[in-house]
């Protein structure tokens, strides 16, 4: 069990490369400031050093609001954050003391999305946590599908595919004309389709969908219930929201 000095005073922390990749980017991506504290504590309880992207992120910045908020990749906001994105810890639900036994179970949750969709990291068991991929790899649920997805990269490729606008393609059919003004004023808040996005309906035609503003807790929710009821399959942990 490493102590907090040894994983912030590294020899190649990750955070300068990252804010040049941010500052180089043509994705709308605004960083929000940081809780110096929360970031130590969140750091020593995962076990991850500032030489990660991860680690640098959780350390250094509040999270990031990606295309005006329509991805939310979490960090370790500071209590003034006005933007209502709650933190890495808050999501994961970590103790509020550091505890050696706590485990991120099956997958670490670092995103969401306002469609309900979540960014993971996988756990160190997926196949007995019923989920695809490799161990340390970003899986996405997908709220159209209603299942866990691999996506074929670990979280610093996965945050470079991101900020060379791959969410672009990723989310082809699942975006309409004006959606960036819409989801600029949501504060956090998920969009809740009817007939939802897993519908035939929806599918053939997302215009003809309605939607509404609802708090990210109750889109999980229903994602996770609509899950239940068709084949019984538990998605598991989504995020404490």
């Amino acid at each position: 069990m490493r102590e907090v000095n040894e994983l912030i005073n590294v020899d190649d922390p990750a955070w300068p490369l990252l804010l040049q990749e941010l500052s180089g980017t043509d994705v709308p991506v605004e960083v929000l400031p940081g809780d110096a504290e929360t970031g130590r504590a969140s750091l020593l309880q995962l076990q991850v050093s500032a030489r990660s992207n991860l680690g640098g992120m959780v350390l250094n910045c509040g999270g990031l609001l990606v295309d005006s908020g329509w991805l939310r990749i979490f960090g370790s906001p500071s209590g003034a954050d006005a933007e209502g994105l709650p933190g890495l810890a808050e999501i994961n639900a970590m103790p509020a003391t550091f505890d050696p036994a706590w485990q991120s179970g099956a997958g670490l949750v670092v995103a969401h999305d306002v469609l309900g969709g979540v960014f993971a990291l996988n756990g160190g068991n997926p196949r007995d946590a019923g989920r695809p991929g490799e161990p340390g790899e970003i899986l996405y649920f997908a709220p159209d599908a209603l299942g866990w997805e691999a996506l074929g990269a670990y979280h610093s490729a996965w945050l470079s595919w991101i900020l060379s606008g791959g969410l672009q393609e990723f989310y082809e059919g699942l975006r309409w004309d004006g959606w960036r003004d819409e989801v600029s004023v949501l504060n956090g808040q998920g969009l809740s389709f009817f007939p939802p996005l897993w519908s035939a309906e929806a599918r053939q035609d997302l215009l003809a969908t309605s939607r509404r503003a609802v708090p990210m807790a109750e889109l999980l929710s229903l994602s996770r219930d609509s899950c239940l009821q068709f084949d019984g399959a538990d998605p598991g942990f989504l995020g404490a929201v």
